[in-house]
């Protein structure tokens, strides 16, 4: 059963990975225009009955509630993939906090807070920088004179 599961959701999987590969290509786009040309020369022909309308309306809806579904599939795979390589990274370097891998299952007042504090952090940097250049520019000064 756990196998069963397992291969249906391997096949899940290739198919929502393929099917995000090709209508996202440059082909899908154009047969689309093509598709919608095709839909608006017929009109006069069905005299833009109501039926001419619904046909692409429940076709366009048909396959905007798919798309969302293959969508948020891959969107997610690629999330939890670069959340992977990111925490990777942060084991990786040696002077890296630790304390950031996993920092996407905090809640929102912890990732305030945090932010709060790497905020202050490029603050005290930019302060530092500051002073420095400030400090060149006094000798520079000085050394002209």
């Amino acid at each position: 059963m756990v196998n069963n599961a397992r291969s249906s959701r391997d096949l899940f999987q290739t198919f929502a990975s393929q099917a995000s590969f090709l209508v996202g290509s440059k082909w899908a786009f154009v047969s689309a225009v093509f598709l919608i040309v095709v839909w608006t020369a017929v009109g006069p022909h069905f005299r833009y009955s109501d039926t001419w309308q619904l046909a692409v309306n429940t076709a366009t809806t048909i396959v905007t509630f798919l798309m969302v579904f293959l969508i948020q599939n891959t969107q997610n795979r690629d999330a939890r993939a670069i959340h992977l390589k990111l925490d990777e990274v942060i084991r990786s370097i040696a002077l890296a906090h630790n304390d950031m891998i996993d920092i996407e299952k905090l809640s929102d007042q912890e990732l305030e807070a945090l932010s709060d504090k790497f905020e202050n952090i490029r603050n005290k940097f930019e302060t530092r920088k500051q002073d420095r250049q400030q400090k060149f520019e006094n000798n520079s000064e000085q050394a002209t004179r």
